[in-house]
């Protein structure tokens, strides 16, 4: 049995009778009460997420405690506290953010040593972004484009210090100390562009396989050691790979303190769209630590094939729900995307 199977299972069995009956019955008892807890905090939110009038009417939100399920036609996000004492974790979702072309915005950040650098890029990057594309049209170059938004992201943070968020918990001399992953995904009717920086990560669903359309920014990873090497810091071993033996990841928002071994500057792809494309997923590696991309491509068009409406939600709760049985020790963050061709609906 598969592992979309056993998460999303839509098959019939057969009737059954008598004690095994009664045994079935008792189990599926235990199974939802210990399910209740969870499941009875799930409510529905007064107020959709922004993104204008119509992804208002289209979106509804549940939250729970330590987390929040976000549920549109196109879309759908889940993002849980997990086994960490803190929520560090920000998604962003900004439909028609910039135009023309209508283009969507969509972005998970992974923060660490506190919540204000990724609370600080859910609010403003998209802007950011936006304003590098204001002329309309095709930028002259993407890389260009997405690098510059970075840039004025990472300036932005290193000059604002703790930041308004009112998550902020960490001392104020310690903010340089601060800094998050940064995943972005602008999606229109042509092409996906992802910019990413750090080790969450983007992947494609193309004909049942995955695409990576990201490569994660650890520091052992050959290019990204010889160039810590070469800015002169070192790579040292102390619970994994490790930036001057403190960072996990060699790319990041923020971080200041371990400049310029730890840069900002994103990897850009620019992935033209094809008939096969059925979903991108963008999720922190709360997640991608312990599922791999192919059983996330999986489990995600099991459920698009249930046929629900808003399936992207479920997918992105299913993931969310697997990392945590999977004993995922971090926060957990996905957003899947509906990328099917209208015709195809």
């Amino acid at each position: 049995m598969s592992m979309a199977q056993v998460c999303c299972d839509s098959a019939t069995s057969a009737v059954v009778v008598g004690a095994e009956a009664e045994a079935r019955a008792r189990a599926r008892a235990g199974r939802r009460r210990r399910a209740g807890d969870a499941a009875a905090r799930w409510k529905i939110a007064a107020k959709a997420p922004e993104g204008g009038e119509e992804a208002a009417e289209a979106t509804r939100k549940r939250r729970a405690a330590g987390g929040e399920v976000v549920a549109a036609k196109r879309h759908g996000f889940a993002s849980v506290t997990g086994r960490r004492r803190e929520m560090e974790d920000a998604v962003s979702v900004r439909q028609a953010f910039a135009a023309p072309p209508p283009r969507d915005f969509y972005a998970v950040f992974d923060g660490h040593g506190c919540s204000h650098v990724a609370d600080a890029c859910r609010d403003r990057m998209h802007e950011l972004v936006a304003e590098e594309l204001a002329g309309g049209g095709e930028p002259e170059s993407w890389t260009g484009a997405m690098e510059r938004s970075f840039a004025r992201m990472d300036a932005e943070v290193a000059a604002s210090g703790r930041g308004d968020s009112a998550s902020c918990r960490c001392e104020s001399h310690k903010c340089d100390h601060v800094g998050s992953t940064a995943v972005v995904a602008i999606v229109d009717d042509q092409r996906v562009v992802v910019a990413n920086c750090g080790d969450s990560r983007a992947v494609l669903c193309r004909d049942g396989k995955p695409v990576p359309l990201s490569s994660d920014h650890k520091p052992d990873r050959p290019d990204e050691l010889e160039r810590i090497e070469a800015a002169g810091g070192r790579v040292i071993f102390w619970e994994g790979a490790r930036v001057l033996g403190v960072l996990a990841m060699s790319r990041a928002i923020g971080d200041g303190y371990l400049k310029p071994f730890v840069t900002a500057i994103p990897e850009v792809t620019v992935t033209e769209r094809e008939d096969g494309d059925e979903c991108l997923i963008l999720a922190s590696d709360g997640l991608w630590d312990v599922v791999t991309n192919e059983t996330a491509c999986e489990v995600a068009r099991a459920c698009l094939r249930r046929g629900r409406e808003r399936w992207c939600a479920e997918a992105a709760a299913m993931l969310t729900k697997l990392a945590l049985t999977k004993s995922s020790t971090d926060n957990i963050s996905v957003v899947v995307v509906d990328l099917r061709r209208r015709n195809q609906l």
